[in-house]
């Protein structure tokens, strides 16, 4: 079982923090920082990776640092800096349900903006239906604060989130570049697609009108399926958390089974149960077997760590028991996990026709493990971008206040041992999605899909 969560941080520039409680006190906050600090050095499966010297470090610094913050606001907000040191997608720290982060993201009172990263820049890609004209679908934040965009980023907004990926850390710092509490204040210098400038001051408010332009799709599926010409069927699986996708995909075969050429849109899928896309794939090969990643985690036994400060790498050679004690103080030794394919008979007819599979940055944990099992599936192709890269089994754990913490416990990897935790799965046919793209509503990884599949059905 995977879970992928996207965590709602919080960015601090000025504001009053009269509306936030403060009832933690000292020895709580020193106590939620060492109880994280010590799921991550017992727990974290990358533990290795990490500065170990840098780390402790930070920790002891903070052991001062929450003690001094204002309110709860503040002190998770320095637990989560202290979490994006380690650098993972699958470790982060959330606020307790007492502050309230209904509108820290797109409200500004008569405002409402969205904001992604295309080519690399903050661009608004939606807004409130009145304000449409004066900020146009495609303008660009240049500044915050007096600041060049970049230049703020790196300074408010990165240092406070956890990613495996670099890609992903600059879409999540561009998509949560004015993300802050009910009354805190932005000023903003935002360019127009025609290079007009506008300046405005954006204060945190909710928004009465909430009617978008473009509108959101208001059904949402888990499932969507349409058809294209030369009987190509296109079906997007939305998410791998909800086990009713496996039925809906069932109750689709009929249809299915018309297909010429078939493509599977994962691009905004986030992850949740690898078993349910496993599932859905098993329809989709003529395989009894499929090959998912391999599975490691920490091992972990006090007195191997012990004698293991008094190994050296020469001790080690054609003795097995002195290398586990010599990896085990260096973090390196791991338990693995028994390996074998999933086995598998279906008495039902398959769909084993040309398919296109896109991806994307929004795919990941158990869409990045249908990947997996689909790599050595000759009739599947991936067109898109880099996935999430990110992805394995959170141990979950209370911090005082109401917050939780996530910790990564397992490293999964190809079944031959490559990584794609922190690089993302690559795809065959790369295709990104371009500001010009995004503003005449193209679907370049679709079209590209549509191209390739209908070239391979003449």
């Amino acid at each position: 079982m995977k879970s992928y969560q996207i965590v709602l941080f919080s960015f601090v520039i000025s504001t009053s923090y009269a509306q936030i409680p403060n009832t933690l006190t000292p020895a709580d906050k020193v106590y939620g920082l060492s109880k994280f600090w010590q799921e991550v050095n017992y727990n974290f499966v990358y533990i290795n990776r990490v500065d170990r010297v840098k780390w402790d470090s930070a920790y002891r610094q903070l052991i001062t640092t929450v003690q001094k913050t204002e309110n709860n606001y503040q002190y998770y907000r320095e637990l989560q800096k202290f979490c994006a040191m380690l650098h993972d997608g699958h470790t982060d720290v959330n606020f307790p349900l007492s502050i309230d982060t209904s509108i820290m993201l797109t409200m500004f009172g008569p405002y409402r903006l969205f904001i992604e990263n295309i080519d690399g820049k903050a661009i608004i890609v939606r807004t409130n239906f009145s304000k449409k004209d004066e900020i146009p679908i495609g303008s660009e934040i240049i500044e915050v604060n007096g600041l060049p965009t970049k230049e703020y980023i790196r300074k408010e907004v990165m240092p406070y989130i956890s990613s495996s990926t670099d890609y992903i850390l600059d879409d999540l710092s561009i998509y949560f570049l004015l993300k802050g509490l009910n009354g805190q204040s932005f000023k903003v210098k935002i360019k127009k697609p025609n290079d007009d400038i506008i300046n405005l001051n954006l204060t945190h408010a909710k928004t009465k009108l909430i009617d978008t332009y473009p509108p959101f799709d208001k059904n949402w599926n888990l499932l969507d399926f349409k058809w294209y010409p030369n009987q190509i069927a296109y079906l997007a699986l939305n998410t791998f958390n909800d086990p009713k996708i496996d039925t809906l995909f069932i109750n689709q075969l009929p249809e299915l089974y018309k297909a010429k050429g078939l493509i599977i849109d994962l691009r905004n899928n986030g992850g949740g149960s690898t078993d349910i896309g496993a599932n859905i794939l098993k329809y989709l090969t003529k395989d009894s077997l499929l090959y998912g990643s391999k599975q490691s985690s920490r091992l972990h036994i006090p007195a191997y760590k012990a004698w293991g400060e008094f190994r050296q790498p020469s001790d080690t050679v054609k003795n097995v028991e002195n290398k586990k004690e010599f990896l085990s103080f260096h973090d390196n030794l791991f338990y693995n996990f028994d390996y074998s394919p999933d086995t598998f008979k279906l008495k039902v007819r398959k769909i084993v026709v040309p398919t296109a599979i896109l991806i994307g940055h929004n795919t990941a944990s158990a869409a990045e493990d249908f990947l997996i099992y689909a790599d050595n599936q000759k009739h599947m192709i991936k067109i898109g971008d880099r996935t999430y890269g990110s992805t394995g089994q959170p141990f979950l754990f209370d911090l005082p206040g109401g917050g939780t913490g996530r910790v990564c416990t397992k490293k999964d990897t190809y079944p031959d041992g490559r990584e794609f935790v922190g690089y993302g799965i690559k795809p065959d046919i790369e295709v990104k999605k371009t500001l010009s793209d995004f503003i005449q509503n193209k679907d370049p990884e679709l079209d590209k899909a549509l191209e390739y599949l209908s070239t391979k059905l003449k």
